[in-house]
């Protein structure tokens, strides 16, 4: 099985693209906070210095972990259901499931010990400016030189090798029992997992009223409740779209003709494999907006009273920043990646519309109107988990449940998330639909 996992790689190197692009971000992020450690045990830094290092380094190596899983399955999952033709054959052949499982996991493996070595080179670079950032702000000694050493090079392998390995596990899993008709207890699992996720971030935004509001932690627990509660919708997003479109099918169908008819069509068949694409989407619109908002919201705050920013503050307002920025571009680029992946997927059922009737016009329509159905679904939502953490900070903080602060960056976030979703799907598919259609329909699945 080594030998054909090799083989699939060098055969059809476009497939594994997105995941490779996943992996190689993910390593990027991963190496480059994890290098603040070996920076931070260098000999000579002294000890103010190495506390905002470090922190950044253990807050953000655990939401570049998430991050990283999530993006790996999102793309091995598509990645695993275009190859479903080929592990039957292979299963014809006489190849067991643990065999296909071992192929898949090699496969995954290799390519994210791809993405890491690629890596290197950027997180290097990207370690140098991160502690500049830290110089530019006071928190660290201009005489702090910055380490790449065995302790990023170790944390970035090992997290996405244990992401890919562990995403490819679950996508072939998933595929296998999909194929035996094991969806129910499936879907049990995940309503239980969405369920939890939403109780447990109520739980974390409940506890920010617990807190004063000098705790200088007070973020944290709306945050970390913001992107629970995010996490929750998004795991529960197949059901609750689904209701959606089932309230929604007739207006739709009235007011878009056939574009609209075939959406809700193919959105209610494929709810599930749109939640990969809602994912990041939620938790990119939620976690940004949040971060940002609270950040906003204290600085307002302690400029109001006359407070003068302590080290602490200046320390917590750059790590919030630095991790809202590397949260919306990682996360925007796993948005794009998996639309990208998933609509590419679709070359050929877009073939089979067009052979049973419907104009190209018509097809592009369909993804034009589902793109815009999943990003008012995406925004709707993630904008629900960001403003419990916004509100609840906001009357701990000031005394306010409303918050002075303007939309501005809202819409922006806002702005940025439906573009790369409509413009990402309207744009691949307009180009597979330059292909013929009986060309099409031939493609392997």
């Amino acid at each position: 099985m080594f030998t054909l996992a090799m083989s699939s790689i060098r055969r059809r190197p476009g497939r594994f693209i997105a995941t490779l692009l996943s992996t190689f971000l993910g390593a990027a992020v991963i190496m480059t906070f994890s290098s603040m450690h070996d920076t931070a045990a260098a000999p000579g830094v002294d000890s103010l210095s190495k506390e905002p290092i470090t922190v950044a380094a253990n807050v953000v190596g655990g939401y570049g972990a998430l991050l990283v899983f999530f993006a790996i399955a999102s793309t091995l999952t598509v990645n695993v259901r275009q190859r479903g033709e080929e592990i039957a054959l292979l299963r014809r052949s006489g190849a067991t499931p643990a065999q296909i499982k071992r192929m898949v996991v090699v496969e995954a493996a290799a390519v994210g010990i791809i993405g890491t070595l690629l890596a290197i080179v950027p997180a290097m670079i990207g370690g140098e400016q991160l502690l500049n950032v830290f110089k530019d702000t006071g928190q660290v000694a201009d005489s702090v030189d910055h380490v790449f050493g065995p302790i990023a090079l170790s944390f970035g392998a090992a997290i996405t090798l244990l992401a890919s390995v562990g995403a490819a596990f679950l996508a072939v899993r998933r595929a296998a029992r999909e194929a035996a008709g094991g969806r129910k207890s499936r879907g049990r699992a995940k309503l239980f997992a969405g369920f939890a996720a939403l109780l447990l971030g109520v739980g974390a935004v409940g506890s920010t009223f617990a807190m004063d509001k000098t705790d200088v932690a007070l973020m944290a627990a709306p945050g970390y409740g913001a992107i629970l509660l995010a996490a929750g919708f998004a795991i529960l997003s197949p059901a609750l779209l689904r209701l959606l479109l089932g309230a929604l099918s007739g207006p739709l169908t009235l007011l878009a003709g056939a574009s609209g008819y075939l959406t809700v069509h193919n959105m209610r068949q494929r709810a599930t494999q749109l939640s990969s694409v809602l994912m990041p989407l939620i938790l990119f619109i939620s976690i940004a907006s949040a971060i940002f908002y609270m950040q906003i919201i204290e600085n307002d705050a302690a400029k109001a009273a006359g407070l003068t920013r302590s080290s602490d503050d200046k320390s917590i307002q750059t790590l919030n920043f630095v991790i809202a920025g590397i949260i919306v571009i990682f996360a925007c680029i796993m948005l794009v990646n998996s639309l990208y992946a998933a609509t590419t997927y679709r070359t050929r059922e877009f073939g089979q519309q067009r052979l049973s009737g419907a104009t190209p016009g018509q097809v592009l329509g369909m993804i034009g109107l589902e793109s815009f159905i999943l990003t008012v679904f995406g925004v709707f939502f993630a904008t629900l988990s960001a403003l419990a953490g916004i509100v609840s900070f906001s009357i701990v903080r000031t005394d306010t449940a409303v918050p002075d602060q303007s939309l501005t960056i809202w819409l922006a976030v806002v702005g940025i998330g439906a573009a790369a979703t409509i413009l990402t799907s309207v744009g691949t598919a307009y180009r597979g639909l330059r292909t013929p259609a009986v060309e099409a329909v031939t493609l392997a699945a």
